[in-house]
C-alpha cells in the first residue's frame, strides 16, 4: 500500500467512528438552542406545547426515566404492566415538562462545562442567565451516551435537586400509601395527563 492510500484509509476510519458521535456538551447546547428559539417566535401556549413535546421526544429519554422514577416497584409488574406504565408516564412527562417551559420566554442557557463519569454518562454543566425576575440557575445535564450517535437526557439537576429523583420520591409515596398497588398509580397519572 502507499503513503497516500494509507492516508485515506486512517482516514476514512477516523470519519466513519467520530463523524456520526455528538459531544454531549454540543448536544445540550444544541437542544437548548433549539428550545429557546422555539419560546421566542410568536406562538400561542398551546403551539409551543406541542412543539416542546417533539423536542423532548427527540432528546430525552423518556422511557428511561419513567422506570428509574417507578423504582423498585417495576420488578413486580407484568409485561403488559410494564407497557402501560411506559405510555402513562410518557403522556405525564410530556405534558408536565412542556407546560412548565412554555412559561419562559427566551431563556438564555449558557453550557460552561462537561464532566465524563463513565462510557454511559456525562453530566454537562450550564447556566440559566439571571433576568430582572430571576436570579441566575444552575442547570446540570446528566446525559446518556451509551450510543455516541444519539445522546439522551436522563436527568436535570437544578441548584443540587435532580428531578428524576424527586420525581421517584413522589410515585413512591403514592404507592406506599396504597399498599403498592400499582393501579394507584396509573390512575394519578392519567388524572394528571387528562
Amino acid at each position: 500500500m502507499t503513503k497516500k492510500l494509507i492516508s485515506y484509509v486512517f482516514l476514512i476510519i477516523f470519519f466513519t467512528t467520530h463523524i456520526f458521535s455528538i459531544e454531549p456538551d454540543v448536544f445540550v447546547q444544541s437542544t437548548v438552542n433549539r428550545a429557546s428559539k422555539l419560546l421566542s417566535e410568536n406562538l400561542t401556549k398551546d403551539e409551543k406545547i406541542k412543539e416542546l413535546k417533539l423536542i423532548a421526544k427527540d432528546t430525552v429519554d423518556i422511557r428511561g426515566i419513567g422506570f428509574y422514577t417507578l423504582g423498585a416497584a417495576r420488578k413486580n409488574l407484568n409485561k403488559e404492566e410494564k407497557s402501560k406504565y411506559s405510555l402513562l408516564f410518557e403522556k405525564y412527562f410530556l405534558k408536565s415538562f412542556s407546560s412548565r417551559l412554555a412559561e419562559y420566554t427566551n431563556p438564555e442557557i449558557d453550557v460552561k462545562d462537561k464532566e465524563v463519569l463513565n462510557e454511559n454518562y456525562t453530566i454537562v454543566k450550564s447556566v440559566l442567565k439571571a433576568t430582572s425576575e430571576r436570579p441566575e440557575i444552575k442547570i446540570d445535564w446528566r446525559i446518556y451516551t451509551k450510543d455516541p450517535e444519539n445522546p439522551l437526557i436522563r436527568d436535570l439537576i437544578i441548584e443540587g435537586l435532580s428531578l428524576a429523583r424527586t420525581q421517584k420520591e413522589e410515585f413512591a409515596s403514592v404507592l406506599n400509601s396504597n399498599d403498592g398497588d400499582i393501579n394507584s398509580l396509573f390512575k394519578t397519572l392519567e388524572e394528571f395527563s387528562n
